[in-house]
């Protein structure tokens, strides 16, 4: 098994050397490799049964880092990144010959961010180098929030896991693109529409694609999915489909009286939708390893963090 520690020397010594080490972002928990060195990348994707189609994100300690892989941006990129980093928004950019052709699936374009977090980004600023990092899980599978998590997954195939603790956030980033210099959302994430447009002004939104050759990271249409069946919708209707022994429930803000306490598990009863969010992938993992044969979900509300949340629920039943 992994080791889990706080050792960033450690993990500095292992990337350096070409290995892959898991990371802490305040989003989800990251498999971690040097994005210059097209082994490293081979290995995140082999250790993830990744496809080769689906694009990673690149993780910076500085913005002179990103721009030193990518071409002259937009300004409206500029300026998110002058507004949100670091923080949780992944910035799509035309990419130069530093960033190996693997890392973005063919595409000349790569998604690059600077995360919100203590270690990770002292990591960062004593690498000389940057880093590929998609979630630290089996590819569909429901992202890690925790070390745990990516011991239980993958701790048997990496060298170490820095532990940085329960993600803050627990939503992957927000991921933002420029069609003929104008701003898409391509991932509904952690920063809201509402926040990205307060900053820039009318942005488009972009739904998933079908399940293969992606334009950009985090488009796919079935993704961080637990094993077993997830259906959305109003409980009550679900329920008259399945037998109370059956199912899970994951709730927004009560539990049900049909079913029992220990089968369900509420994301905020305090109807908090940042707290929805950072307990949303921990409550899928605790349902799929119940003794049931499917969770069923209701939606959140569908604003600010609300509609990204939907997004992973609608994706994880695709």
């Amino acid at each position: 098994m992994a080791i889990i520690g706080s050792d960033i020397l450690y993990a500095q010594r292992l990337l350096t050397a070409g290995q892959v080490v898991a990371i802490p972002t305040e989003t989800v928990y990251g498999l971690a490799g040097n994005a210059y060195d097209t082994a490293a990348i081979s290995t995140i994707f082999s250790t993830k049964q990744r496809p080769s189609f689906d694009p990673l994100i690149v993780h910076v300690g500085s913005m002179a880092q990103a721009q030193s892989f990518t071409t002259p941006w937009p300004s409206t990129a500029m300026q998110l990144a002058q507004y949100f980093w670091p923080g949780p928004l992944t910035l799509v950019l035309e990419k130069n010959s530093r960033i190996p052709d693997i890392v973005t699936a063919g595409l000349p374009s790569v998604g690059v961010r600077m995360p919100q977090h203590s270690l990770a980004l002292s990591l960062l600023r004593q690498l000389p180098f940057s880093l590929a990092a998609p979630s630290a899980n089996p590819f569909g599978y429901i992202s890690p929030t925790t070390p745990q998590h990516v011991q239980q997954q993958l701790g048997g195939n990496i060298p170490y896991i820095l532990d940085g603790g329960s993600c803050v956030v627990g939503l992957e980033s927000t991921i933002v693109g420029f069609e003929r210099a104008k701003p898409v959302i391509y991932r509904l994430g952690s920063i809201s529409v509402e926040a990205i447009e307060e900053a820039i002004g009318p942005v488009s939104i972009l739904e998933p694609a079908a399940d293969t050759a992606p334009q950009v990271p985090g488009m796919l249409t079935s993704h961080y999915a637990p094993t077993k069946p997830l259906r959305i919708g109003d409980l009550d209707a679900l329920l008259a489909q399945y037998s109370p022994q059956e199912v899970g429930i994951l709730a927004f803000d009560r539990l049900h009286p049909a079913i029992a306490p220990e089968r369900q598990v509420v994301l905020s009863p305090s109807r908090s939708l940042r707290e929805a969010a950072q307990r949303l992938f921990a409550a899928m993992r605790t349902l799929d390893a119940l003794p049931v044969e499917v969770i069923l979900a209701t939606p959140v509300p569908d604003a600010g963090i609300g509609k990204a949340i939907n997004d992973r629920l609608k994706r994880a039943s695709h």
